[in-house]
């Protein structure tokens, strides 16, 4: 997956984990509680990992423009 879609994979987990952690406290599931709990770290997680994508990114941009500038 690319950086972008990475990142919105993330976003839309979380945002679901939250819908679902809500509807869970709302009919007393624990079971559901938990599971959107889950959703939600899961989409943290992607998110986190598109944001790193980018950073390598950029990192590998701006080497090689250093390279390209002493050549």
């Amino acid at each position: 997956m690319g950086s972008t879609s990475d990142k919105a994979s993330g976003i839309a987990n979380k945002a679901a984990g939250n819908i679902k952690e809500g509807v869970g406290k709302a009919v007393g599931s624990e079971q559901m509680q938990a599971e959107g709990k889950a959703q939600q770290m899961k989409g943290e997680a992607q998110k986190a990992m598109g944001e790193a994508k980018d950073k390598v990114k950029d990192v590998a941009n701006k080497a090689n423009d250093a390279v390209q500038k002493k050549f």
